[in-house]
């Protein structure tokens, strides 16, 4: 490829919407245009990584046994409402009507389309196991779309969908696409970790997300550095305290906290550890009661310590809470604690409340909590003595660094990741709301076991961007890389030789199948090496009239401090063997 055949179009400054490194270099180096919020056109340079990103992704699936399909962007609601996501999704969902008001959805996903595929193909057991996969557009109409290509509305996505005949032979397809996707992100040249996660909105059983190493991603990951546990945040058990709890060593007195409704004032106010804190947060559920139009509302009273934080997600699992709960509205609290806010606790309560208290809070004594009074909270408060014992005690908090590792070897670390893959094991989750059945040995109905699996394609060029950069621009893997070498000539418009030497060396790079740009536009030196810094491209080699007369060219790989000589003749295979290292 030469640069006056294609299209280079770089910024000196990134768009000051531009949040993110990721979003800043793409724009900058013309990978895409925004179009709307959320909405990206996909630029030549950038196009090129995609097809790359997805040559790998089908390699590997197809190594997997999955078989390759395409499904419609746009699916009819029934399927939808079939299984209950068409209502239960959310404003994510992007509901259009066609004109004749019949209702449709733009897929974020396919779930409903390929069960509906299977229940009418896969009839008999001699069907099994099967496994689909598609890349495709997809729409999430996020609320605050942002970070560039990194939390999108359109993105292009790879998910696949596999049908066996029990749980056992489902496990084995989850385990062959962990496999599968573990050798796409090892090819794709991204430092990655796989954590186990909750299913979420999907539905499940079982699940673990592929997680890119990056200071900016959004994801906490918890692990242990001397153990194989990872997890989530959502889903990384905080454990309970190893010591029984301490018997009462003061009174409890209701103490003045002026103006100070968090633990963390309180706590500077009284000169204590955050630790001898308590927090309390007050949520809500609703039954209907037949018969009756209004609902019964209860209030829940969840109690983390001082400096941990409430994993909602842990919460929702909760029996009495599994059905769905909101926070308690200020009317709500004030009719039940008779207090705003900031001063809640345990202690005076005007109308009953169902108490939560995380693992750690019900191992506490002499604890701090507010007073239900404004501007005062209690000291040396004593599970027992003071309060009655919590309704339910439950690990509802999310672990921290530190906090012994689950499996006993060792304590638990944190750090930033970007998610670019899942895998679900389904079960009959979907297919038993679509009744996607097939026929056993005995002729009776069964229903199929699934598991689907999903990779973010355009995701992925924002996550490696945000672990791989320097204050030159992008340092693309060469795997993904819009090329794999650039030839950066002096004086290509200028000087003969200079142009037959870059122009033979171009040829003997395709004909090699190097990815090769040769950059034929007579760029200056400086700004035409800065173009493809920014860029990305892994190697780099420039040819001029004084190395020529040396018999020479320069060549300087990506994260290459400086630049070194090399053999005019010898380029092509040195360059060949870095390829195969």
């Amino acid at each position: 490829m030469k640069a006056t055949q294609f299209f280079i179009s770089t910024l000196k400054e990134a768009p000051a919407d531009a949040e993110v490194v990721s979003h800043q270099l793409m724009l900058r180096a013309g990978f895409i245009k925004r179009l709307g919020a959320g909405i990206y056109t996909y630029m030549p340079m950038g196009l090129r990584v995609i097809r790359k990103v997805e040559a790998i992704i089908r390699e590997e699936m197809n190594r997997a046994g999955a078989v390759e399909l395409l499904m419609p962007v746009v699916q009819p609601a029934e399927l939808w409402q079939e299984t209950g996501r068409f209502q239960k999704y959310g404003p994510e969902l992007l509901r259009i009507k066609d004109r004749h008001d019949r209702d449709f959805i733009i897929q974020p996903t396919s779930e409903e389309v390929i069960t509906d595929i299977a229940r009418q193909e896969l009839r008999s057991y001699r069907a099994l196991p099967k496994n689909f996969y598609h890349i495709q557009t997809k729409f999430r109409d996020e609320r605050r779309p942002r970070f560039g290509v990194m939390r999108g509305r359109e993105f292009t996505m790879k998910d696949a969908y596999s049908f066996d005949r029990d749980v056992e032979a489902a496990g084995k397809s989850y385990e062959q696409m962990f496999d599968a996707y573990t050798r796409i992100f090892e090819r794709m040249g991204l430092t990655f970790r796989a954590v186990a996660a909750d299913n979420g909105a999907i539905g499940g059983i079982r699940s673990h997300e592929f997680q890119v190493i990056a200071d900016t991603g959004e994801d906490a990951i918890v692990y242990c550095p001397t153990s194989t546990f990872a997890a989530n945040i959502e889903m990384a058990e905080a454990v309970a305290p190893s010591t029984p709890r301490g018997a009462p060593t003061a009174p409890m007195v209701k103490t003045p906290t002026p103006g100070k409704s968090t633990c963390e004032d309180v706590a500077a106010l009284l000169g204590v550890p955050l630790q001898a804190t308590v927090k309390s947060l007050v949520l809500a559920t609703e039954a209907k009661r037949e018969g009756d139009a209004s609902a019964q509302v209860t209030l829940w009273l969840l109690l983390v310590r001082g400096d941990h934080s409430l994993n909602e997600v842990k919460a929702s699992k909760l029996p009495g809470l599994d059905a769905g709960f909101r926070f308690a509205t200020a009317a709500e609290i004030d009719a039940h604690f008779g207090c705003k806010p900031g001063y809640l606790g345990l202690i005076g309560i005007r109308k009953p409340v169902k108490v939560v208290a995380d693992r750690t809070v019900a191992g506490m004594s002499d604890f701090i909590c507010g007073a239900n009074d404004a501007d005062f909270h209690h000291t040396g408060v004593n599970w027992g003595r003071d309060a009655a014992e919590p309704d339910l005690v439950a690990d509802i908090r999310n672990a921290v660094a530190g906090d012994p590792s689950p499996d006993g070897q060792g304590v638990l670390a944190i750090q930033r990741g970007i998610e670019v893959g899942h895998v679900f094991l389904l079960g009959s989750y979907y297919s038993e709301k679509m009744k996607a059945t097939y026929l056993d040995e005995t002729g009776k109905p069964q229903l199929m076991q699934m598991g689907c699996y999903g990779i973010g394609v355009t995701r992925i060029l924002g996550a490696a961007i945000e672990q791989n950069f320097d204050a030159r621009g992008i340092v693309w893997p060469t795997a993904i890389a819009p090329f794999t070498v650039v030839i950066c000539p002096i004086g290509y418009d200028r000087s003969a030789d200079v142009k037959a030497a870059a122009d033979k060396l171009h040829d003997d790079f395709t004909q090699a199948g190097v990815d090769v740009m040769l950059d034929d536009r007579g760029e200056r030196p400086g700004a035409m090496f800065a173009d493809w810094e920014l860029v990305g491209v892994p190697h780099r080699v420039v040819i001029s009239d004084r190395g020529l007369k040396e018999g020479q060219v320069e060549y300087q790989g990506r994260r290459d401090a400086q630049a070194a000589g090399l053999p005019l003749t010898e380029v092509l295979a040195a360059l060949k063997a870095k390829l195969c290292a």
